[in-house]
């Protein structure tokens, strides 16, 4: 019973630390990186499908990405699609290439993302401890019900705690690489 608890757990945990990489990939750097697309969904004849399957995102250079749809028609969908999302990105077109240009960050809006960077970080925080506190919650609950002994339920708090500190630390890894990315000029 304690192994699969302590497997829920880490499962659980790691979609968690998975979920706060994928808010922090939408977080720009100043730097092009077609990740920074990867949310953005295009009318695809009536079904919003993600800018990656109609058309092929690359990097220019540090500082522009091309977007080249498959398809002629959908080059001004495409680049509506990218101008209204909230990246505040403003494409160009050449045919049937669209140049999305990084503008460079300033200083106040970099620490503005360091703080949102932050605000996500502490957010996988409380969900890797609410995980922990869930475990627990079921490991008394087998104590209560005479299912587990009190040396099981502690052995499981401890196995318990060992995943989410490794989780804390891992999170803190993360956060602190967003921030000197972002920091970095």
């Amino acid at each position: 019973m304690i192994e699969a608890i302590k497997k829920d757990c880490d499962v659980r945990m790691h979609k968690s630390i998975d979920a706060l990489k994928s808010e922090l990939t939408k977080i720009r750097t100043g730097r092009a990186h077609v990740s920074i697309l990867d949310h953005v969904t295009v009318d695809y004849f009536g079904s919003m499908v993600p800018l990656s399957q109609v058309a092929k995102l690359s990097a220019e250079d540090a500082r522009t990405l091309t977007v080249a749809p498959w398809e002629k028609e959908m080059v001004g969908k495409v680049e509506k699609a990218i101008m209204t999302s909230d990246l505040g990105l403003n494409p160009s077109t050449s045919g049937m290439v669209i140049r999305v240009p990084m503008p460079a960050l300033t200083e106040e809006r970099r620490r503005d993302f360091g703080k949102i960077v932050r605000t996500e970080g502490e957010n996988a925080k409380v969900a890797v401890r609410n995980i922990r506190r869930d475990a627990n919650t079921v490991l008394k609950n087998g104590l209560k019900d005479k299912t587990i002994s009190e040396d099981e339920e502690r052995k499981g708090q401890d196995l318990i705690q060992k995943l989410t500190d490794a989780c804390v630390i891992e999170i803190d890894k993360i956060v602190a690489d967003k921030e000197k990315e972002l920091l970095d000029v």
